[in-house]
């Protein structure tokens, strides 16, 4: 069984495209429960982006500047999970959940390993209605092949279970709300790619 993260270690999150690191960045992990794993993407963390030929191209935020630009984001995922959930917060005011759903998470020595498969949902705080985000863009992922057909349908079965634990009213998430980073968590530095694995 791999080892636990330590709250408060930085790991790698790499998302894996053709066997390669498309896109590398440093996360500190909240809380490692074995089956639950919770890190923190500082604001203003650095990205590492992969190089040479992807069949999805090069990753879309390569041609911005190469720091993570939002407010920081906890992601919560579950090992099993093909999504994780990401609270945000503009300054201390909590806006809502924005569920993306990827790859299930594949722990390394030094973290874990997803790919974000395109679609998202966002659920705001205040309890109005949750809306699907980047639809055209999963449809046309499929469409031209970049997704296989076991990829597409593991992502439709993650939104199904999203939306019937909303529909439920039972989402799993719901205890980080009010977390908030310690103040002394500094912004960790770059990864390169493929010193971890």
């Amino acid at each position: 069984m791999q080892a636990r993260f330590t709250p408060g270690q930085v790991i790698a999150r790499r998302e894996m495209l053709d066997g390669r690191e498309w896109l590398l960045y440093p996360v500190r992990v909240v809380a490692d429960e074995g089956d639950l794993l919770v890190v923190y993407l500082a604001e203003g963390t650095p990205l590492t982006f992969g190089t040479g030929d992807f069949r999805w191209g090069p990753h879309p935020w390569s041609e911005i500047d190469p720091f993570w630009q939002s407010d920081g984001v906890l992601q919560i995922q579950r090992s099993a999970a093909a999504y994780a959930v990401w609270p945000r917060w503009k300054g201390s005011a909590f806006e809502g959940w924005y569920v993306n759903f990827q790859q299930p998470m594949r722990r390394t020595a030094h973290g874990f390993d997803t790919l974000d498969l395109e679609l998202d949902l966002w659920i705001p705080g205040d309890g109005s209605p949750y809306r699907w985000k980047d639809v055209a863009e999963f449809h046309e992922l499929e469409r031209s092949g970049g997704l296989s057909v076991s990829e597409a349908a593991q992502v439709r079965q993650a939104a199904a279970e999203v939306t019937d634990l909303l529909a439920q009213g039972t989402p799993w998430w719901e205890k980080w709300r009010d977390w908030r980073p310690p103040r002394d968590w500094t912004v960790p530095g770059p990864i390169e790619p493929s010193t971890v694995c």
